[in-house]
């Protein structure tokens, strides 16, 4: 047989006709014979021929028609050199050598994208968290509930040619078809329109995935019109660097699935269906045709399934992602962090949630969205995960009503509700900060915007969704403008309001720190009239998730607008404030105790009725006796 082109992806024009360096295939690469009727003779020399052209639609395939390829007589490649890289660090892993018979050459270079595979390492360290990266995949199926996706599971797998583990990410959303899996393989491309979609920029998947491992290869499934179509693709970071190419490579084949003689036919013609399924076969982790078709048996006729080998080590030479230590939990091996306070808090620090998150994926995405629809479950390991309010966590909250100022006006439009209060745990645990999402996704969690040495701050926590700023590529961050800037003074200003008013009720010295050129501190947070909400509001303000102690605020008054601490009438309404929360204390605990005779009502209530369906049937037994 002769040598098959390589087929590449990294091309933004596609009319461009590039010449493509030949990979020989070995011997062992062995021909259907269900495909030698469709590529004989003249046909196959030119079609594999290393000196034909060689087109930027990569995503075409080699076969028009033919028996659905399913059985064990198909295509395999059991060559050991589909093996994981030489630095398997991610950090270290970025030295690239592509030799000079790699070169490839390029006609109309002027006008053509050339994308080195340096850049695929390059473009991933934008993320210095693991967990980071397996967010923006999960993102990526959350986008898919508005087509129907129902469940997103994440959990080990195997890679079949050596059982070394691997990462699962599969959901049953609306699938990608031939042209959306190219889209996805490339960079630069998305398709989400909605403005409720957390996916923007069509980069994610590519930084997440080499982030996590070496290799990936992705499987989906896609029904439009009663037609139902299955891609394959594969990313290699591996590929390119033991064959030394000096371009991105994406092998991709395509199927349809024929509803009538239940067989799939190969797509877009014979061209490079051959060299594609070549290379899946020698880096994927399948080495059959069959072996990668199975794949599609558990996903049906909608859906995606990730799966990413190869995965990256730590300095220690172990797995960045531990599967071990909890079989129901996916942990970021040797980064618990250890809190340095009294004997007798240091469990309740370092089981608090604001700790685990860092190296628990589980506790991670309990709180990674702030409200998911109830018909869509994130599944761990085979545990559906829980989603996790925050603001369930606190007592003593409060609503603070916040409208940055753009060109010089609030925007009504941007107005957000930032909850704040102290942890349940506090004054025992030594945690603070602001949890910060954007259109739903937590961006940046328990930031720390005020630096305490007398614990002025501790223990509060605020969550709120700032829709008004953008985060950064990697959704770890927010870009550093003029309005991020706004939002973290008014944030560190609003935690010290709060302390200032809250702290005696610990049991510590009320503290006011002066600021230079101020003569007082502000005003207390005052207590007004519940903020109503509708119903697309926030789900933080809710009855139900704070119960009876629910506290609205306005907006905390600026240094400008706060008057003396000293006037009688401020000190009148921090007693008033002092005199409320005690009755509402007392609601609470009233409440607490009609709740405890619910149940005893109801289990009256219930013998009540079970003893009169008794004398009914007793009724009706006598009046048939008189019968």
């Amino acid at each position: 047989m002769g040598p098959a082109e390589i087929v590449d992806l990294s091309s933004d024009d596609e009319s461009e006709t590039v010449g493509l360096k030949a990979v020989k295939l070995e011997g062992d690469f062995v021909k259907d014979k269900r495909y030698q009727s469709h590529i004989t003779g003249q046909d196959s020399e030119e079609n594999l021929s290393s000196n034909g052209p060689s087109t930027g639609h990569s995503n075409s395939s080699v076969l028009e028609q033919g028996p659905s390829p399913v059985d064990d007589t198909g295509i395999s490649y059991v060559s050991p050199i589909g093996a994981a890289p030489l630095c398997r660090q991610f950090w270290k892993a970025g030295n690239y050598d592509d030799g000079i018979g790699s070169k490839v050459t390029v006609q109309n270079a002027k006008s053509y994208l050339h994308v080195h595979p340096m850049f695929l390492h390059s473009n991933a360290t934008s993320h210095k968290w693991a967990f980071g990266a397996i967010a923006e995949l999960l993102d990526n199926a959350v986008d898919e509930i508005q087509n129907g996706a129902t469940f997103v599971i994440v959990d080990k797998t195997s890679n079949p040619r050596d059982g070394s583990p691997a990462l699962l990410i599969q959901d049953d959303g609306g699938g990608m078809d031939p042209e959306a899996m190219r889209r996805c393989m490339s960079f630069g491309f998305s398709d989400k329109k909605s403005q409720f979609a957390i996916g923007r920029y069509g980069n994610g998947f590519k930084t997440s995935t080499m982030r996590l491992g070496a290799d990936v290869i992705v499987f989906s499934c896609h029904l439009n019109n009663r037609i139902l179509t299955q891609s394959i693709g594969l990313l290699s970071y591996t590929y390119l660097t033991q064959t030394q190419l000096d371009r991105i490579v994406v092998p991709m084949v395509n199927y349809e699935f024929n509803t009538s003689t239940g067989s799939l036919k190969v797509l877009n013609g014979n061209e490079h269906f051959m060299s594609n399924l070549s290379l899946l076969l020698r880096w994927s982790p399948y080495s059959s045709e069959a072996d990668l078709l199975k794949q599609f048996d558990d996903i049906g006729s909608h859906g995606t399934k990730v799966i990413i080998y190869n995965l990256w080590c730590n300095d220690d030479g172990n797995l960045e992602l531990d599967f071990d230590t909890d079989p129901k939990d996916i942990r970021i091996a040797g980064d618990i962090k250890r809190i340095d306070t009294l004997k007798a808090w240091k469990s309740i620090n370092e089981d608090h949630i604001a700790n685990r998150f860092r190296y628990s994926l589980h506790v991670y995405l309990s709180i990674l969205y702030l409200k998911i629809p109830e018909c869509f479950q994130i599944i761990l390991r085979g545990q559906v995960v829980k989603p996790h309010n925050i603001a369930d966590d606190l007592k003593y909250p409060q609503f603070v009503k916040y409208a940055p100022f753009i060109g010089g006006s609030a925007k009504g439009t941007a107005l957000t509700i930032t909850t704040i209060g102290f942890l349940k745990e506090a004054p025992q645990v030594n945690i603070h900060g602001f949890n910060v999402y954007h259109k739903n996704r937590l961006i940046l969690p328990f930031w720390q915007v005020v630096s305490y040495y007398d614990s002025r701050g501790r223990g509060v926590v605020g969550i709120l969704q700032a829709d008004f700023i953008e985060p950064t590529h990697n959704k770890q961050d927010f870009e550093r403008t003029s309005l991020f800037q706004k939002l973290e003074v008014r944030l560190k200003d609003m935690t010290w309001e709060y302390w200032d008013t809250h702290c005696t009720l610990f049991g510590y010295k009320e503290k006011r720190k002066l600021k230079p050129g101020i003569t007082s501190m502000h005003k207390p947070l005052a207590v007004e009239k519940p903020v109503i909400l509708n119903k697309s509001s926030s789900s933080l303000v809710n009855a139900k998730a704070y119960g009876n102690s629910l506290q609205c605020s306005k907006n905390l008054q600026r240094p400008e607008q706060a008057g003396q601490v000293e006037d009688p009438k401020n000190l009148h309404l921090i007693q008033q404030n002092k005199q409320l929360r005690a009755k509402c204390l007392e609601f609470e605990k009233t409440g607490e105790e009609l709740n405890l005779k619910v149940p005893n009502l109801k289990s009256k209530i219930q013998e009540a009725e079970d003893e009169y369906q008794r004398l009914l049937a007793e009724i009706k037994s006598v009046d048939v006796k008189e019968e």
